[in-house]
């Protein structure tokens, strides 16, 4: 897919999302073929030609101004990251995919996720894959895999496909949908800002080949980094328990994350989570 191509498919299925009257249009007459706006309405709204609109949608036109961007995503009423999307996309010139280094993981990242040994902790890189794991962290999302799977580039788990195509991981997650489409809206964000990524790409070609679900959540076009959430898991070994997992930004590596999963004060989750550490310790 070319980066044209990724814009006219992210207007579309925005466009698809509004219906004439969430934004206070009257409905043009004639039976409507489509199940949002139509062209004509959102060209309306952005104060845009339907031409210009077009031509922007099928790729056929480049370098849209910053105040016509800005209409349009005030039209689709977009939020703050899908407007840095919208940007991303229109600004891209087509480049060749090519195949980026082994991402590493420095050594000030490697003594902070060994220093939280309490706590369930993995270093992610730009597309998912792990790049480092404390015991617990192992234990908690991924016990079935070699622990020391991360430290070999070629083969390092990734979180995507480990969530659409691992039955252990697709079990683990009690609420399996939502923990799906934050990490589909996730690439889809990755792969506005990297279009060029030809290991990205095939992991997308990958899962698009052998995941209908997958398939089903890319064509949504859906944007959200992940950031942080509460899920509810069901442990092989422990049971189930709910926990938060956020994503913390590295200052010295801007494309990597580190993953912390914690439980609530006091809870019974956090008794589980002592318990699986208890067993990693001793295991």
């Amino acid at each position: 897919m070319t980066v044209t191509g990724q814009l006219g498919e992210f207007l579309r299925a925005r466009r698809a999302r509004l219906r004439p009257e969430d934004v206070g249009l009257g409905a043009l007459p004639g039976r409507r073929r489509v199940t949002g706006l139509r062209r004509e309405e959102l060209a309306q709204l952005a104060g845009v030609s339907v031409s210009y609109y077009t031509r922007l949608e099928q790729g056929q036109s480049v370098n849209a101004s910053d105040a016509v961007l800005d209409a349009l995503a005030g039209a689709l009423r977009l939020d703050d990251h899908e407007r840095t999307h919208l940007r991303e996309l229109a600004s891209r010139r087509p480049r060749p995919l090519r195949r980026p280094p082994a991402e590493r993981v420095n050594a000030m990242t490697l003594d902070l996720v060994r220093s939280m040994e309490n706590v369930p902790t993995l270093v992610l890189g730009r597309r998912t894959d792990v790049l480092a794991w404390n015991p617990l962290g192992h234990a908690l999302l991924a016990s079935h895999l070699d622990p020391t799977a991360p430290e070999r580039p070629a083969d390092r788990p990734n979180v995507a496909r480990m969530l659409f195509l691992d039955p252990h991981c697709r079990d683990l997650y009690v609420d399996w949908d939502r923990k799906a489409r934050g990490v589909v809206a996730n690439l889809r964000l990755i792969a506005g800002r990297h279009p060029e990524d030809a290991l990205l790409a095939s992991l997308v070609g990958e899962l698009s080949v052998k995941s209908p679900e997958f398939v089903a959540l890319w064509g949504d076009h859906r944007v959200k980094p992940c950031e942080g959430a509460t899920y509810r898991l069901r442990h092989p070994l422990v049971g189930e328990l709910t926990v938060t997992q956020q994503a913390l930004s590295l200052p010295h590596s801007p494309e990597q994350s580190v993953l912390v999963v914690t439980a609530e004060q006091g809870s019974s989750s956090q008794d589980t989570l002592r318990l699986l550490g208890r067993f990693t310790v001793t295991s």
